[in-house]
């Protein structure tokens, strides 16, 4: 074998095992592509499902707490029933393969993972959570987290080749409600308030509230019935013997300044209509002074009694007003807040004094409702929505 020859062979064998070694290097950078790829997917992945779980157990957490309050729960017990969803629902909603545990954070510090609180402008673009006051509260924020204190980090695969474990991840949501409520305009979704065009008195309305009512009807939420017995809801009857206005029973004209039998039948079935609203510039809504006028009506006529009976245990919204000046249809009525009421019993028939629309307070959602500041309403709230 001559020299050249010897020379050329172990040029080529240097450039196999070149060719060798970049094998080997683009093999480990592709699999090292794909060990990132897989990781990094599988941590979009988690982030994705933490979040759908946080924006589930804050609104389920916060529509429990909703409803404790609606049926007069104390604050300190509303906030445990909004924990207890929380729990439940952060645990239903698995995470990777977790089913997910929630410091409940019982305490409600405003840095802790379940937290109540104070959001003053829901539709705010980044609203802020104010943990103050806790009579005002009507949002709760959720922090879903998995890290080494809770539910285990986020596992890697590939990368644990390179000794990294896994990767902390966490992911926020707040949802609230507007429970302070000054008035209504239409719902952008087209559909009608529930409000009928029926006041009561606030003296009546807060001796019902005190304590100072009967009881003698039942309403049955599992079988949406009404029978007589007590359910410990006491009740009043909207069809008071005096108003302080002669020849007027607490009927208001929503829509119009004599609205006809008609009118009022068709706002006890369907509601107050964006036609209604219209005369008022589109909302009804309480001034600066916290109050609304609205002209009075000649009374509850028996001509709408089946009309009233048929929305029997539906919940509803009715006005109260503090005064009233004037007789029949000339009469106005100052409201200065909502109630939610469902209606226990109809009858408008016989002599006057035996004549009666009886009601119970009654928790309701509606659209369309105006903030407020201040206490302007009772027993009525906009639907939960994540706000943050």
């Amino acid at each position: 074998m001559n020299k050249r020859t010897s020379l050329h062979r172990q040029s080529a064998a240097q450039r196999r095992g070149a060719i060798s070694v970049l094998a080997a290097f683009m093999s480990v950078l592709v699999l090292g592509m794909v060990a990132f790829a897989v990781d990094v997917g599988y941590v979009l992945s988690t982030k994705q499902e933490l979040q759908r779980t946080a924006d589930a157990t804050a609104l389920a957490a916060c529509w429990d707490y909703a409803k404790s309050l609606s049926t007069g729960a104390s604050a300190g017990d509303a906030m445990s029933a909004g924990r207890a969803t929380a729990v439940t629902y952060a645990h239903n909603n698995v995470v990777a393969n977790v089913q997910p545990t929630i410091d409940q954070n019982t305490s409600n510090s405003s840095t802790g993972d379940l937290v109540f609180g104070q959001v003053p402008d829901i539709y705010a673009s980044n609203p802020s959570l104010n943990t103050t006051n806790p009579t005002v509260f009507n949002a709760v924020r959720v922090k879903i987290r998995r890290d080494s204190t809770l539910n285990g980090k986020t596992p890697y695969f590939f990368a644990k080749v390179f000794g990294l474990s896994g990767q902390d991840l966490d992911a926020e949501a707040t949802a609230a409600f507007v429970r302070n409520i000054s008035g209504f305009k239409a719902p952008s979704n087209g559909t009608n308030l529930d409000v009928l065009p029926y006041a009561l008195d606030l003296d009546t309305w807060n001796a019902l509230l005190a304590g100072n009512a009967s009881d003698q009807w039942r309403w049955n939420a599992a079988t949406k019935t009404i029978t007589s017995g007590s359910d410990g809801i006491l009740e009043a009857n909207l069809f008071p013997q005096g108003t302080g206005s002669p020849g007027n029973r607490g009927t208001v004209d929503i829509g119009g300044s004599n609205n006809s039998t008609a009118d009022i039948a068709r706002q006890i079935v369907s509601g107050i209509s964006a036609s209604d609203l219209a005369t008022y510039g589109g909302k009804l809504e309480f001034d600066s002074h916290g109050e609304l006028p609205l002209n009075g009506d000649t009374g509850i006529s028996a001509g709408v009694k089946d009309e009233l009976a048929s929305i029997m245990g539906k919940p509803r919204l009715i006005p109260i007003f503090s005064k009233v000046v004037g007789p029949g249809n000339n009469a106005t009525y100052t409201i200065v807040h909502w109630a939610g009421i469902r209606i226990m019993e109809v009858k408008l028939t016989g002599a006057m004094s035996q004549k009666r629309v009886i009601v119970q307070p009654a928790p309701m959602v509606i659209p369309g409702a105006i903030a407020s500041t201040t206490t302007t309403s009772s027993y009525a709230y906009t639907p939960v929505v994540l706000v943050k």
